[in-house]
């Protein structure tokens, strides 16, 4: 499709358009709704552990069913799927709005009950559902809106746009917190976020379907666990997935941003700035990579970019300057994204059209387990160790995972060209 650097005709294609306008939409409204979540949990209780049982109820859902999910997305049409799951995130978005309104949730839920967190978890879970099954069935819709040879472009593009939705969401839903103090007002935007991702994805028209017999299989257990013995036999995949988790799992220091906002006595706008710094670093390297892709030695760039950004995540833990922990949140964002680009490339052009749904709903429980995961191990070592050790030994143990990877994965070392 594209000729070489040629951004201008990749975002002509209407199907590939809308469907990154459906995610910057989604991501943006999800973001604010993070912030807006994050700051009510911890102004409610003042415990880190409060913050880390928000990233279990996002985490659990999403790993019990993402291998379902993934199995839906191979049999069911994907753009139908990602539908339905859109139009949940608006009524999850809608219903915080409702309960964040304290004359509303005492009537609902009783007078001394207005600073119960189980309605926030139940929601927080109900969206965790959500994404197990629109994770898998995105990733397996883009590589049929592009061609094969723009692939790497595409992911670029796509990473670089969810960055760009990851510096705004944040940054709006901050802004937004501050300067009404009314968490409603943030989850009302979320919820018009959501439907405007809804209409986008109406606009990607009939989703392609492949007619490979594999995709009418019987569902089975053997057809379930396909994309687990896929991504187990591709050592270069697994590295890649896997260097990720333990990275990001140790590494991950958003969960306790709250805690950090509030010691550097910078509020929920200053939270937002925090949230949003590891994106504007990532979004800035997507869009070099967009424009140059990785060459030569991806696997071997990827490595050295994950030991920054552990390095990074040691860096945020012990500073005590609202600029200096920007600027390490701002590199470790950075650093992350080709870690973020090499994985979802190797898993896009090296697994088949009839997999991608259940190799990606795999990711999908790798990435959760890195993030939403990672939050609640954030919480819990915080609440026992306070949060500045505990993110020292994050980034120390993220530095560590990155010697033994590459000793243990020398496949994925030696992975040179991504479109191979």
């Amino acid at each position: 499709m594209a000729p070489e650097g040629g951004l201008r005709e990749l975002l002509r294609n209407r199907r590939y358009a809308y469907y990154l306008a459906s995610r910057v939409s989604l991501i943006v409204g999800t973001q604010m709704l993070s912030v807006a979540v994050g700051w009510q949990v911890y102004q409610i209780t003042g415990r880190a552990l409060a913050l880390g049982f928000s990233g279990l109820a996002l985490f659990l859902p999403g790993f019990l069913l993402a291998l379902p999910g993934g199995h839906v997305a191979d049999r069911r049409d994907r753009r139908s799927i990602l539908l339905v799951c859109h139009l949940g995130v608006v009524l999850c978005a809608a219903s915080l709005t409702v309960m964040a309104n304290e004359p509303t949730r005492a009537l609902l839920f009783g007078e001394h009950k207005t600073r119960s967190l189980l309605p926030i978890y139940v929601v927080l879970g109900l969206l965790g559902t959500i994404r197990a099954f629109s994770g898998p069935a995105g990733q397996a819709l883009m590589p049929s809106l592009v061609a094969r040879s723009e692939l790497e472009r595409a992911v670029a593009l796509g990473s670089s746009s969810w960055q760009l939705a990851m510096i705004a969401g944040p940054s709006i839903g901050g802004a937004l917190y501050a300067a009404t103090e009314r968490p409603e007002v943030v989850y009302a935007a979320c919820t018009v976020m959501a439907f405007l991702a809804f209409l986008s994805v109406v606009g990607i028209g009939k989703a392609p379907v492949s007619t490979d017999v594999k995709r009418r299989e019987p569902p089975s257990w053997s057809t379930l666990l396909a994309g687990i013995r896929y991504v187990w036999s591709n050592k270069p995949i697994l590295g890649a997935i896997s260097l990720d988790l333990f990275a990001v799992l140790l590494g991950g220091a958003v969960a306790l941003l709250p805690i950090f906002a509030h010691e550097l006595d910078v509020g929920p706008w200053g939270m937002g700035m925090l949230r949003s710094a590891p994106a504007v670093g990532a979004s800035a390297v997507a869009l070099l990579l967009v424009k140059f892709p990785l060459r030569h030695r991806a696997g071997l760039v990827m490595f050295v970019c994950v030991m920054i950004f552990g390095v990074a995540t040691i860096v945020f833990g012990l500073s005590h300057s609202f600029v200096v922990s920007l600027l390490a949140l701002l590199i470790l964002g950075a650093s992350d994204m080709i870690s973020v680009v090499v994985r979802s490339t190797l898993i896009q052009t090296r697994t088949p059209d009839e997999m991608r749904g259940r190799v990606g709903a795999v990711n999908m429980v790798f990435i959760g387990a890195s993030n939403e995961l990672g939050e609640f191990e954030s919480g819990v070592t915080a609440e026992w160790l306070t949060p500045r050790i505990a993110v020292l030994v994050g980034g120390i143990g993220t530095c560590v995972v990155v010697v033994v990877w590459a000793l243990m994965f020398p496949a994925l070392r030696d992975v040179d060209r991504l479109d191979e």
